[in-house]
């Protein structure tokens, strides 16, 4: 007990309790440099394990943790993983991760729902659904069509309809990561011992709270003898003075006033002064037989109950036998099943596990809108066809990119300020054709005049592969692709660049491949790559093509020595919409550096070229406006000629239309 502030009264420290209330119904708070943050547990389990170890003390907590399985939450939920619960078990400190309890369920219409029927513990409903409902609004997530809240009387039960076209696991799978269907729940068991703050382990929780009821025990006990040998000493007097009723009535009859009949009874009966006063105020009435019979079981009653409670007193045995049958007339009364279901640790489930490998066509324009469509999409025209819209554009934007890669994919983004990041093919959002995609800035972290330059598609980070990159002044460098594999938020230097000059073009090489630079104004240069030594990522390369005034590099193809037996051509594309095919062989080898050949005789009928790929037989281009038109057509829609021929229309352009770029995409047998 301890003082108030009044100092007139006083307030207990400690209160008793019948079950160890931290452990069962947990605890959270903040102060200064210290926080507890306990969680329940199921009252079941924390008896059965108070119990064992009151009568084996020496328990693990490794043999305690079979019993008392992890937290129990009011909410349900499921708990992914058991490192945590062991953690806080063993060191009182510990981390779990919580989820929803969710299935799929397949409705008649041929569409899966998700429905959530248990939420993480502190998670409010109504917050939970209105974050999904947001993510959805920003079309963050793609495919939840409705959000229902059945939930009524009997338990919650959240439905998100979802499109017939998506996974389920996919959608869950993101909504775990992005809203409160996962959430962490972080363990601190601190709590006073002795007055001091203290992180506790799960047996000393037990043990403490094993030691409360001890003292609480022989406490009451104590209270209960003493209280029992004063009723019986009372009893005691109120038993001689039936005995002696008549000498009794005598005395007081015989006295002058109360103080003077106590003195006398005390002195000839020799009774206590509490006995005395006790005589002097019995009622006449319990000299009936009945009453006498009354005081002498009640007096029976209690030699029993002091013999019993001392016999408590004297044994920690049977003082660890009434902790225990407390304990388990609790967990009789009101323990319950356990809510909370324990699984084994989460597994990351990858996104890419669930994704089909599909060829995507991914747009980007000059403003930095990007988005992915599948190839299927675009269909097949003539050489000359008007092409169809590939993205809805401002007046004053265009298409300035247009790459094919599998969804699965790295996609390795090169600015022309020379940086380079990361991003999967599946993270770019899918879009309609006419749609105008994602601003890249909200995928991306790029500076405010970068402009994508270069896109590299790879699989894994090879040591055997490598970069080779082109600026537009005519540079080029070499670099082992392993020298990319640690992507940083902000991204890191792809290659270092003179000032003014800028990033045109980056391939994927084994280190025996042959380069081939080509310019606005119609030259090319061929090289084997070997001219080109590893360099290191910020190095800003070798000379590659000596340029004329006014000219500068457009594009950069990497292949084979042996290009020429595999049937490839070479594929120029100008920006008037012209487009000519050439051998391979008709482009010596040279040595780096030089002023190159003509690649198309430029005019102002055909205007500068605009890109140069390498093509297959059974490759399909497409080309790109800046308007937004596509059109795609077989390379062998593109009669093959000399080196400096002018083309033939690829594509008719409207007025003041231009081509923007070209891109190969692989033919697939069922179209």
């Amino acid at each position: 007990m301890v003082a108030i502030p009044t100092a007139t009264l006083q307030e207990p420290v400690l209160l008793p309790s019948a079950l160890p209330n931290l452990l069962v119904n947990g605890s959270s708070g903040i102060a200064v440099g210290m926080a507890t943050n306990m969680p329940p547990h199921n009252l079941g389990e924390i008896v059965d394990a108070i119990v064992l170890l009151v009568d084996e003390p020496d328990t693990t907590i490794p043999e305690l943790n079979k019993i008392v399985k992890g937290p129990d939450f009011p909410t349900g939920g499921i708990i992914c993983g058991r490192e945590g619960i062991k953690d806080a078990y063993a060191t009182g400190r510990g981390k779990i991760t919580l989820r929803a309890k969710v299935t799929i369920e397949h409705q008649k219409s041929n569409k899966d729902s998700i429905v959530v029927t248990e939420i993480p513990y502190q998670v409010n409903k109504s917050n939970l659904i209105s974050a999904v409902a947001d993510l959805v609004q920003e079309k963050k997530v793609e495919g939840i069509t409705d959000i229902r809240d059945e939930s009524d009387k009997d338990g919650i039960r959240v439905v998100l309809e979802l499109r017939r076209d998506v996974e389920p696991q996919i959608i869950l799978n993101y909504l775990y990561k992005h809203t409160q269907l996962e959430t962490t729940f972080g363990i601190i068991n601190l709590a006073l011992t002795g007055g001091t703050p203290r992180v506790h382990n799960l047996k000393q929780l037990m043990m403490y709270f094993i030691d409360h009821r001890r003292i609480i025990i022989r406490r009451r006990t104590q209270f209960d003898l003493d209280r029992a040998l004063k009723r019986a000493h009372i009893l005691e007097g109120l038993r001689i003075a039936i005995k002696f009723i008549n000498e009794i009535i005598k005395t007081i009859r015989e006295s002058k006033s109360t103080a003077e009949a106590k003195t006398a009874l005390m002195k000839k009966f020799e009774l206590s002064d509490m006995q005395a006063q006790a005589i002097l105020e019995m009622q006449l009435q319990r000299l009936t037989a009945l009453e006498r019979d009354k005081i002498e079981a009640e007096y029976q009653a209690l030699l029993k109950d002091i013999e019993n409670y001392r016999a408590i007193l004297a044994s920690e045995k049977k003082i660890e036998g009434i902790i225990k049958d407390e304990l388990l007339e609790i967990k009789k009364k009101y323990a319950d099943e356990r809510r909370t279901e324990i699984t084994g640790k989460a597994e990351e489930i990858e996104v890419e596990d669930l994704i089909a490998e599909e060829s995507m066509a991914i747009t980007i324009s000059n403003d930095g809108y990007i988005k992915r469509l599948a190839v299927s999409a675009y269909r097949k025209q003539k050489r000359g066809g008007k092409g169809v819209a590939a993205m809805t554009t401002q007046e004053e934007d265009f298409v300035q990119n247009l790459f094919v890669a599998s969804t699965k994919d790295y996609l390795l983004i090169f600015s022309d300020q020379g940086m380079v990041r990361w991003l999967k093919v599946y993270e770019i959002p899918v879009a309609s054709r006419m749609a105008k995609g994602k601003n890249i800035i909200n995928l991306l972290t790029f500076s405010k005049d970068e402009k994508i330059s270069a896109i590299v598609a790879v699989k894994e980070f090879n040591p055997d592969q490598y970069l080779i990159f082109a600026t537009g002044q005519g540079n080029v460098k070499k670099t082992s692709l392993s020298a990319y594999s640690n992507p940083r938020k902000g991204g890191i230097i792809g290659i270092g660049l003179e000032k003014g000059d800028r990033l045109i073009g980056v391939a994927l090489s084994n280190g025996k491949s042959e380069v081939l630079l080509a310019t606005r104004n119609g030259k090319a240069l061929r090289f084997a790559e070997k001219q080109i030594r590893d360099m290191g990522r910020g190095a800003k390369g070798v000379r590659g093509i000596n340029l004329e005034k006014g000219d500068h590099v457009v594009s950069m193809v990497v292949f084979p020595s042996d290009i020429g037996k595999t049937g490839s051509t070479l594929l120029t594309v100008s920006e008037y919409g012209f487009a000519k095919r050439s051998d391979f062989e008709e482009y010596r080898i040279q040595s780096r550096g030089g002023k190159g050949i003509i690649n198309m005789k430029v005019t102002d009928k055909n205007g500068p070229v605009v890109g140069v790929l390498a093509v297959m037989p059974d490759d399909e281009i497409m080309t790109v406006t800046k308007k937004g038109m596509i059109v795609r057509c077989p390379p062998k829609d593109v009669r093959e000629t000399g080196r400096s021929a002018v083309g033939v229309r690829l594509i008719s352009l409207e007025k003041g239309d231009e081509v923007s770029s070209v891109a190969i995409v692989v033919a697939k047998e069922d179209e």
